[in-house]
């Protein structure tokens, strides 16, 4: 197996790695962490707590791995932009930490809550719903708009240089757009408690997408043809 059939084998399996852990993550803590009892449901799902949250560390991750792994093919195409989207990409990964970190500090902070009397619960309520508020704009707005810039980066230089079919990564730059007008309407809307069901149907387009690029990549590969222009256009610099 020649090292670019490897590295998009590589790629697709982390696309699948951070989608599924992500969702999984999401629905093992979604219905837990949105009770309007949040802290006393935490306290007492406590290992689902701490397993979700584990997840979304992986689904980081991975999620940075993504561009890591695609670097050495696009940088032969547009270095800058292949390098931005690593960046990017691992600034993302920095916030879904932090969104992973708050799940676990809510999980403190419910145990202190089950054994708090009741002079104290309602500072321990504030500092929750401080901590659920920094939680979802790190998951929710600021890690989804870094993951959008980084892969609209990516998805470009894909286009450009024909290494997947073109209505893929137009696919994917059209899912990035409705995915951004998710976090749009998160952020300037007036709920701090995350996306409602009808905002996250914006993330759907973007989901797909990735998931058929995966096996795209898993099973076909990038285009040879668009391998080979680099090579022989690398060779040709060489020899003149």
């Amino acid at each position: 197996m020649d090292s670019s059939k490897r590295t998009a084998r590589v790629v697709g399996a982390l696309f699948i790695t951070a989608t599924a852990a992500s969702l999984l993550g999401t629905v093992l803590t979604g219905s837990i962490v949105g009770a309007p009892e949040y802290l006393v449901q935490m306290a007492a799902d406590k290992n689902l707590i701490v397993l979700g949250a584990l997840l979304k560390l992986v689904a980081a991750a991975a999620s940075a791995g993504i561009a890591m792994a695609l670097y050495p093919v696009l940088r032969k195409h547009n270095e800058g932009l292949a390098l931005g989207s690593v960046g990017f990409r691992l600034v993302e990964a920095v916030f879904y930490s932090v969104g992973a970190l708050g799940l676990l500090s809510l999980l403190s902070l419910g145990q202190e809550y089950a054994s708090a009397g009741s002079q104290a619960t309602p500072t321990l309520q504030v500092l929750g719903t401080s901590i659920l508020a920094v939680r979802n704009w790190a998951g929710f707005v600021v890690g989804v708009t870094f993951f959008c810039l980084g892969a609209a980066m990516y998805y470009y230089v894909l286009y450009r240089s024909r290494l997947i079919p073109r209505w893929l990564s137009a696919w994917g730059l059209a899912g990035l757009a409705l995915l951004f007008s998710m976090v749009l309407s998160i952020a300037f809307g007036e709920s701090s408690s995350g996306p409602s069901g009808m905002q996250l149907l914006l993330a759907i387009p973007i989901g797909l997408q990735e998931m058929v690029l995966a096996v795209w990549l898993i099973v076909k590969g990038f285009n040879p043809p668009a391998l080979a222009s680099v090579a022989s256009a690398g060779g040709a610099e060489g020899s003149s």
